[in-house]
């Protein structure tokens, strides 16, 4: 089986997934426009073939890569980023090769915001009320309706970027006199915000799946620069996990992660915020595997190459993230807060530059099984002077 790896070697972790593609028995072909000595050592020997290119962005030079790739090593069979921000290129890219997976019009329904909320309701899943921005008479009649605040955000975006909340009638008239194009408005939700996070097979069978819960919205943590945490259950919430499983088939997700995002007004009230068919951000994959002792950077590899589907696991263990900004002033020194924690702390890393604001500068990551052990070395690691 050939593989294409589009961005290798970041985020900086996803370089498992080539080593562990390489283990499985495929042809691992990377694309990326870093220099190959560059890459880390165990990556360049996972990897049958690498193709730089200048620009990531060039749709024409990945085009040619993939034509390089199936001239010297035949049909290509896979084409995978697990990235946001090449979700589209990938797709492309598929579909001009005719390869199994996701494909332009697949991102018209879980890309697009608008087109997420259509998917959502027709499977019975709750989500906030939103339409298209692109007329300000309709917005005020939007808002005239449901009332102040509301959300703007772009149509297709990745995290938070470009998102933004208007509470005033003054600062409305401002934002409609020179909103961009591919906005949309929505209600605000409020409530708790968590996720159902998972791995599914090439037939669309979740085999794995998991929740995690958040110190707030991303929104929130970017524009205030807010204490981030979060953390992963033992325990889903039955209603999280009903609605979630609704999601993915609603979705038809196959052979792919899936992070899908929900705030909870009580124990019984979920509303959809968006869906991802992605893993979830930053070191999460990281994270799911601590929390159960297991290697879901094999688990995929397995289940693209040899289609494999007797996985099982238990959640041991709640697992964190808890971060630290560079310029605040905590009341532990990293060396206390190790020594205070001692094996509550399992690793500790820097955060790439490129995923700071939403991730923080130094990741904490915490494991417990009980969730109030849990906590209170989260408060350990965020507490301030």
């Amino acid at each position: 089986m050939n593989v294409v790896f589009v961005s290798p070697n970041f985020p900086p972790t996803f370089y498992h997934f080539c080593t562990c593609l390489r283990s499985a028995g495929a042809t691992v072909l990377g694309i990326g426009d870093a220099p190959f000595d560059s890459l880390r050592p165990g990556l360049q020997t996972a990897l049958n073939g690498y193709y730089r290119v200048h620009s990531m962005a060039d749709y024409d030079a990945m085009l040619r890569a993939c034509g390089f790739f199936t001239h010297e090593h035949g049909k290509i069979d896979r084409i995978e980023s697990h990235t946001e921000f090449w979700l589209g290129v990938d797709a492309r890219l598929r579909e001009d090769f005719n390869v199994f997976g996701q494909k332009p019009a697949d991102l018209e329904i879980n890309r697009r915001k608008l087109g997420m909320k259509a998917q959502f309701r027709a499977a019975g899943v709750p989500c906030a009320v939103g339409m298209a921005a692109d007329e300000p008479e309709a917005v005020r009649q939007f808002i005239a309706r449901h009332g102040l605040p509301v959300i703007f955000k772009p149509d297709q975006g990745v995290g938070a970027a470009g998102t933004f909340k208007v509470t005033e009638p003054d600062q409305l008239e401002a934002v409609l006199s020179r909103l961009p194009e591919g906005y949309l408005v929505e209600t605000v939700l409020t409530g708790d915000l968590l996720s159902f996070d998972g791995l599914t097979s090439r037939h669309g069978d979740i085999v794995f799946w998991t929740a995690h819960q958040f110190s707030d919205g991303i929104m929130e943590i970017v524009s205030e620069r807010r204490p981030m945490h979060y953390h992963s259950l033992r325990e889903i919430p039955e209603a999280l996990e009903e609605l979630g499983r609704r999601a993915v088939a609603a979705f038809d997700i196959r052979e792919r992660f899936f992070h899908i995002e929900f705030f909870r007004r009580d124990e019984a009230s979920y509303f959809a915020l968006e869906v991802n068919v992605r893993p979830p951000g930053g070191f999460t994959v990281d994270m799911m595997n601590y929390a159960c002792d297991i290697d879901l950077f094999q688990w995929w590899a397995d289940l693209v190459v040899r289609d494999r589907r007797d996985f099982s696991f238990e959640r041991k263990y709640h697992v964190a993230h808890a971060a630290r900004r560079h310029g605040i002033h905590y009341r532990l020194s990293h060396d206390d807060l190790l020594a205070r924690l001692g094996p509550l702390v399992i690793e500790v890393r820097d955060v790439p530059d490129a995923l700071s604001d939403a991730m923080g500068n130094t990741a904490y990551f915490l494991r417990a099984p009980h969730l109030d052990e849990l906590r209170e070395a989260i408060g350990a690691v965020e507490e301030t002077v």
